[in-house]
């Protein structure tokens, strides 16, 4: 079976690189040239474990990358739709990307096709992108709906082992092909859900909500634990013990951030006005999530006083360990209050640095910020460190070494991650969220 799929951002490339990795021909479109010639030289323009090795692996046999739309889409059983869907002010997704890829491959067909849609969109989409390419061909296309539930820093685990593959239409070959395409990544256990278009775009939206939601609530209770004098840690253990409730993303922290989480609840309250629907629970989750970071500012000012002159040591940069995204990282909302409070800043992070460059910049604070590959190197001179993102090799640091190095004696756990009684054996002070000190 060959297959195209348009765009060459993050969804498109892991599902690009798992659909070849089980013997899918694979056509990536992009108009970029200069970077489909990087990708042919296996140069992939973020970092996601294990995809660099799985794009190298299938290139040029199984996996291609061109700027031809129209004679990549030739002899396709499907095309996919990867494109991005930012937010435009109000919060609602623009979709101008997407509708135009599809008047794209109408325009260029030259037989009857199924498009799958895969870029994260709001209900309602697939209604005007079929209305799209009824316009512009003669031939019969079937649009499906097919989100993605690709985790940063675990996508290539998720595609290959699929909790659940959404297909949304009411063609039954289109969802063949769908099924045919599939059916490598479930073998053990049928996982395909079949159902409207509208049922499946609204699954995605739902799904980070609710997950969103959790983190949220935890953050939460881990401020009223703060008031009380109680430790968020137990509660967390004891709520999670109930089956009903788990301890998927129940953990407190600076809060959530990347790519979807934000994105999409603000798309998902955007779509709820459109539709005359409050959906409150979406909305209270994004104001909670401010929260955090504010809270885990003051801890810092009410531990050292005035942040003016301070050196602080910040150890992560990504929203979430495993990945180089540092779009909406709680790491970067912290480090813009402690730079503004007068504060200088050395950072570091396995991955994220060069990324991180550039939103300083933007931010306007790069010169505040010394950006250091060493975490210790960084925690030199420091009168504070910060714990920001939870990257494994930052769980269980050589606490002597921090402690030789700093100025001061105070850590802020900012992801509840460090073993508190080896950090006071070294001398140190650990503040977490939600924690007695």
């Amino acid at each position: 079976m060959k297959i195209a799929i348009i765009g060459s951002g993050y969804v498109g490339l892991v599902a690009g690189a798992c659909f070849a990795d089980t013997g899918t021909q694979v056509v990536r479109v992009d108009v970029n040239e200069a970077k489909l010639e990087c990708l042919r030289r296996g140069d992939v323009p973020f970092f996601e474990p294990n995809l660099t090795d799985m794009v190298k692996r299938n290139w040029p046999r199984r996996l291609e990358f061109s700027s031809d739309l129209g004679s990549s889409i030739q002899g396709c059983a499907a095309v996919f739709i990867a494109v991005g869907t930012p937010p435009n002010e109000d919060g609602s997704a623009d979709l101008s990307h997407v509708l135009h890829a599809a008047e794209d491959i109408a325009r260029m067909t030259t037989r009857d096709l199924v498009v799958v849609l895969k870029s994260t969109v709001p209900v309602g989409t697939n209604e005007r992108v079929c209305a799209v390419v009824k316009q512009h061909t003669k031939y019969r296309i079937s649009v499906v709906s097919n989100p993605e539930f690709l985790k940063e820093g675990d996508a290539i685990n998720d595609f290959l082992k699929p909790d659940r593959i959404v297909i949304g239409t009411d063609d039954d070959a289109a969802f063949e092909v769908l099924h045919r395409l599939y059916s490598p990544f479930v073998r053990r256990q049928n996982r395909f859900h079949r159902m409207s278009p509208k049922s499946a775009e609204i699954v995605k939206y739902a799904s980070n909500a609710l997950l969103a939601t959790k983190v949220s609530f935890i953050n939460e209770m881990a401020g009223l634990c703060d008031a009380a004098g109680a430790d968020v840690e137990h509660v967390r253990l004891g709520m999670g013990a109930d089956s009903r409730i788990g301890y998927s993303f129940l953990f407190p922290g600076l809060g959530f951030g990347g790519s979807c989480f934000p994105k999409d609840l603000r798309a998902l309250v955007r779509t709820g006005q459109e539709l005359g629907v409050k959906c409150g629970l979406a909305e209270a989750a994004i104001v909670a999530n401010e929260r955090p970071v504010s809270m885990m500012f003051k801890k810092m000012q009410d531990g050292l006083g005035s942040l003016k002159g301070k050196v602080v040591a910040v150890w992560g940069l990504s929203f979430k360990p495993n990945t180089d995204d540092v779009r909406e990282s709680a790491a970067l909302k912290l480090i813009h209050l402690l730079a503004n409070a007068g504060a200088r800043i050395q950072a570091t992070d396995p991955e994220a640095i060069e990324t991180a460059k550039l939103l300083l910049e933007q931010m306007g604070i790069a010169g505040k910020v010394d950006l250091i590959r060493d975490e210790y190197e960084a925690c030199k001179g420091a009168d504070a460190l910060v714990i920001a993102t939870e990257w494994p090799e930052y769980r269980n640091p050589d606490f002597p070494r921090i402690s030789e190095a700093m100025r001061g004696r105070n850590i802020y756990d900012g992801r509840n991650v460090l073993l508190r009684a080896a950090a006071a054996e070294a001398g140190l002070a650990c503040f977490a969220i939600g924690r007695p000190a």
